[in-house]
């Protein structure tokens, strides 16, 4: 399961291989900073999704008051009209409506279900999935999956939170921005400072950004996980970019089909961290899978350490289906052959290529600057207006 914080996702989602995507409207959901999308975006959705035999997941997660009830219902029926397959939540006044208006519904890890007792109670509430806590072990897993017949969800790449399931009051606190809204502008992950207040001197708190835990990676052990008859993996990150989405759904895509064929090495695992290790991640954990995370989980950067990063070159004028080729103006900086690069569009998804040779002003040119129309082999279809962005691998 993917996340789609607005179109461009969407598409890049299912291009790379996601079996569903998730997603919120602008309203009622945890990631209320995500671009997101609105009601009348619902219908076209479900076509998409239904199209490419993807499911599509509506995130209603956020806490609910009094004043909204009659909106959550009008979002859930237009969401069921529309033909969104399910709904993810917690409150339980979406849960009852969802139950009311016949919308098969999910239970967020927001609700912290961590054992099997708690499954039992909203299977009986028509729950058809959970989302489990994020402080559930890999043993634990294994036994609450032999003690309930509900499908299971687990995350298994992305953002963790010092609160574990977001419920946190920092944010509200210094800013007035409610995580349980959906609004948290993550003052966590900065770098705290200590003030003696009769001396005025003052320290940085070591060199760790102590409320800011490294990035869930689980492709080393992935394996695992589907040998403990999870149901479905989430990936978090819908207010990540594009070229994160592609490469996390393309690996643990390209992973788990590796895994039934038999051919999921060591080796190959390998591979596939390094390949995760050029998209946003302010590094890689374990998270709870195997032990309570330590002091070596916390990230020792503010921002990512991604490997690579991407540059705006510019953007595509024109696509020649026939012999699949690209014209292309660029607007800054330069372009090589042997560089990759991406092209990123709300219908094209994310493309990457490797310039192999390329036309610079209709001639042959092994580069090209600002200002130069180059034209391209490559192989997806793209379209105009779509960004062109050069990936530079990071200096360390």
């Amino acid at each position: 399961m993917a996340p789609a914080g607005d179109w461009t996702m969407l598409t890049t989602a299912v291009n790379a291989g996601a079996d569903a995507i998730y997603f919120g409207v602008d309203k009622l959901n945890m990631r209320i900073k995500a671009a997101n999308f609105t009601l009348k975006d619902l219908p076209k959705i479900a076509r998409t999704c239904k199209k490419n035999k993807v499911k599509s997941y509506l995130t209603l997660n956020s806490i609910v008051y009094e004043e909204e009830i009659e909106e959550l219902e009008k979002i859930i029926d237009r969401a069921k009209t529309a033909g969104i397959d399910r709904v993810i939540c917690w409150d339980f006044a979406v849960a009852q409506l969802c139950k009311k208006k016949k919308m098969p519904f999910c239970i967020s890890t927001q609700a912290s279900v961590s054992n099997s007792l708690s499954a039992k109670f909203f299977k009986s509430l028509g729950a058809i999935r959970i989302v489990l806590a994020r402080e559930c072990s890999l043993e634990e897993i294994k036994k609450i999956r032999k003690k309930t017949n509900l499908e299971i969800e687990a995350f298994i790449h992305g953002a963790m939170c010092i609160s574990v399931s977001g419920r946190c009051f920092l944010s509200h606190h210094l800013f007035g921005k409610s995580a349980n809204r959906g609004e948290c502008i993550q003052p966590c992950r900065r770098e705290f400072e200590v003030i003696d207040p009769i001396t005025d001197k003052s320290m940085i708190i070591g060199e760790d950004y102590i409320m800011s835990p490294k990035d869930l990676c689980t492709i080393e052990f992935i394996d695992q996980l589907i040998e403990a008859g999870i149901d479905s993996f989430k990936i978090e990150g819908r207010k990540r970019s594009p070229e994160y989405v592609a490469t996390t759904v393309s690996v643990y895509r390209k992973a788990i089909d590796l895994y039934f064929e038999g051919k999921l090495t060591k080796e190959k695992k390998k591979e596939f961290l390094s390949e995760l290790e050029t998209v946003y991640n302010r590094g890689f954990s374990s998270g709870f899978y195997f032990d309570v995370p330590s002091s070596e989980d916390y990230a020792n950067i503010y921002g990512s350490k991604a490997t690579t990063r991407k540059v705006f070159v510019g953007k595509v004028l024109n696509y020649f289906k026939a012999p699949k080729v690209a014209h292309i103006l660029l607007e800054s900086g330069r372009i090589k052959v042997g560089d990759k690069i991406l092209i990123i569009g709300e219908t094209t998804g994310v493309v990457e290529i490797k310039i192999d040779k390329m036309k610079v002003n209709d001639e042959d040119n092994s580069s090209a600057k600002k200002i130069d129309e180059v034209t391209l082999q490559v192989p997806f279809l793209v379209r105009r207006n779509d960004r062109v962005y050069l990936i530079e691998k990071m200096k360390k």
